[in-house]
């Protein structure tokens, strides 16, 4: 090859990656709005392969049978309960946020009993001439928290054109992934400059974090939700799924949890002398709902891939206030990926990287 060739085809490569950035660059931001459905679509592909694989055997190897059959379980079994239980839970929200401040301006004139729950807590007598400007305050952060909850599920339970154009686009999606299987991934994997190995770790990592969010994570959230619905609704609180529903986004916070909602009830209880049911409250937390998670994570959780409870503190919260609902699970699977890109960076690049001494401090 001449050097005239050379540089030739040196421009040639150089003008074609150019030309492929710009052009997906373009696509991506023309596309942009359903790069979370087809996301999601991505990870309930990966997840149900299991279901679509034992219907095509049982369907002698129809593949479009077996996707759809596969996506309409899904649409049956999860979705559209999942969109009915938002329906319930928007509604409360609204009875929430407009009955609760009213409530608290009532009590702050004239419950002695509070009055005298009040005055046994220590520090009360310095609290006592803000009273009025704290009640306010829980009063305005009552309604801001019940807005929150409305404005975040109202496109589920509106029927808004975009909502259900991305779940067909979600669903549709699925079955595109389904239908056609490995042979999409391996085709996007080729244009992946790594070795095959460390393909076959980040997509093994993406599916690995994906059943561990769900069944480790947002699966026993659920079920603390449920049972903190359950003892709501015993001792007669108002919108117990309402706050049910708030259990499950607090319970995916390690540590505190479901205590950033029992302990406020058991105040209330006690302050309102309901000492029984503020017992009850204390007992079924601790017992029934705190146990889920030690019983039920080693089960659902086996040998999928976990991650420190600061990540998972970070990437759900970090996930949820950028896309929303579905950043419960992309946010945890966005942590392990950028965990996993890592730990290939420092095997590709170990000969140039400084060696490092790990402290015992470190282990």
């Amino acid at each position: 090859m001449t050097q005239d060739q050379a540089k030739a085809d040196t421009f040639g490569r150089r003008f074609l990656f150019g030309l492929v950035t710009v052009i997906s660059l373009a696509f991506l931001w023309m596309t942009r709005r359903y790069i979370m459905p087809l996301l999601m679509a991505s990870i309930l592909a990966g997840l149900s392969m299991p279901v679509y694989e034992k219907l095509l055997r049982r369907t002698k190897k129809r593949s479009t049978v077996s996707a759809a059959t596969t996506v309409v379980l899904l649409l049956l079994l999860i979705i559209v309960p999942s969109i009915i239980l938002m329906g319930i839970v928007a509604s409360q929200a609204v009875e929430v946020s407009e009955s609760v401040g009213p409530w608290l301006q009532r009590q702050a004139d004239r419950s002695d009993e509070l009055d005298a729950f009040l005055a046994e807590l220590p520090g009360a007598e310095k609290l006592a001439p803000y009273r009025g400007q704290i009640t306010a305050k829980l009063a305005e952060l009552t309604g801001t928290v019940g807005q929150y909850a409305v404005n975040a599920l109202a496109s589920a339970t509106k029927g808004t054109a975009s909502f259900f154009l991305g779940l067909f686009i979600t669903l549709y999606g699925t079955f595109f992934f389904l239908k056609l299987g490995r042979g999409t991934l391996n085709r996007i994997l080729y244009y992946v400059p790594l070795k095959s190995e460390h393909e076959d770790l980040l997509v093994g990592r993406f599916l690995s974090v994906a059943r561990a969010t769900l069944k480790g994570t947002l699966v026993i959230a659920l079920v603390q939700g449920a049972l903190g619905t359950i003892g709501l609704a015993i001792i007669g609180i108002s919108g117990a799924v309402f706050w049910g529903a708030v259990i499950v986004v607090l319970s995916l916070i390690p540590a505190v949890g479901t205590s950033l909602i029992w302990v406020p009830v058991t105040i209330y209880l006690l302050a309102m002398g309901r000492v029984g049911a503020a017992v009850f409250i204390v007992i079924w937390f601790a017992v029934v709902v705190g146990s889920v998670d030690n019983i039920l994570r080693p089960i659902l959780v086996g040998k999928d891939t976990e991650m420190s409870d600061l990540m998972v503190l970070v990437s759900t919260l970090g996930g949820l206030a950028t896309f929303g609902m579905t950043g419960l699970l992309v946010g945890p699977i966005l942590a392990a990926l950028f965990d996993t890109v890592w730990a290939i960076y420092g095997e590709v690049f170990k000969s140039v990287l400084p060696p490092r001494q790990v402290t015992a401090a470190e282990d």
